[in-house]
């Protein structure tokens, strides 16, 4: 990677990262808006990606991206009941448009649902139940899991995660993301016990490894999705990153497993 390619990745990540604190900082609304907007951008790309898009599925996209945008917002009540009505549109629209592979694309459309707007819609619901702090603490433990990951698969990587879906990822760097999360449970313990009383340090530490364990299988995924498809990138809205997607990954696995994890830890 020369000089210019290494700045540009730089200054586009450091805007990235504003973005989302400045969001989840903000506010419950700002982040279930910034959950919208990155529904409806990976949206887009995991259909430009799965088919070539035309003016025949541009009303099926956009249906889509309604719902996407509804799921974003799902803690309310009369968008949790226009996306039910978005979907059931979507449906009846299969009728209309004459393709030859209907159910691959109604398959196709769920799966933006189920795998890309579902658990934005669960991030800025946990938002709106227990604060943002929390959702900025997650998104702290997936970019430390990622760094933690990256320099210790680059000095010590030898032995193969899953050669078959990402080749270079190491047994050795995931668990150096596990161990990287798990000193920011424990620092977590300390910055955020204000916010969390029903937290303490082992509940902290397990939820580390919770993001490491579900950041990873995210990952992973959306490598079979383009290993797949045979390509590299998602997209590339982000200079020197990839996509939407390619940035989202691990975050579309972790809420939901954080937010399974929350509620038991409040349950016990």
């Amino acid at each position: 990677m020369n000089l210019k390619s290494l700045l540009t990745r730089t200054v586009s990540g450091i805007i990235y990262v504003a973005i989302i604190v400045g969001c989840v900082l903000w506010g419950s609304f700002p982040l279930s808006f910034m959950a919208a907007a990155f529904a409806a951008l990976a949206i887009v790309e995991f259909e430009k990606i799965t088919h070539e898009l035309s003016k025949a599925t541009i009303p099926t996209l956009l249906l889509d991206i309604a719902g996407g945008i509804c799921l974003a917002f799902g803690w309310l009540l009369y968008p949790l009941i226009l996306w039910i009505f978005v979907l059931l549109c979507r449906m009846t629209m299969e009728l209309y448009i004459k393709s030859p592979t209907p159910l691959a694309n109604l398959a196709k459309s769920l799966m933006t649902q189920l795998y890309i707007a579902l658990p934005l819609g669960l991030m800025a619901a946990m938002g709106q139940w227990w604060g943002t702090h929390i959702i900025l603490a997650v998104f702290c433990m997936i970019w430390i899991n990622d760094t933690g990951a990256f320099l210790t698969g680059s000095l010590l990587g030898k032995h193969r995660l899953f050669e078959r879906i990402s080749p270079k990822k190491s047994w050795e760097g995931f668990f150096g993301g596990l161990i990287f999360n798990i000193g920011a449970g424990i620092a977590s313990n300390f910055l955020w016990a204000d916010f969390f009383n029903f937290y303490g340090i082992a509940q902290w530490i397990i939820l580390g490894c919770v993001v490491t364990v579900f950041a990873t299988w995210g990952d992973l995924v959306e490598s079979l999705i383009k290993r797949t498809l045979h390509i590299k990138d998602s997209g590339n809205l982000i200079p020197g990153h990839g996509g939407i997607l390619d940035r989202i990954d691990s975050l579309l696995f972790v809420m939901p497993a954080v937010l399974v994890y929350i509620c038991l830890t409040k349950l016990i």
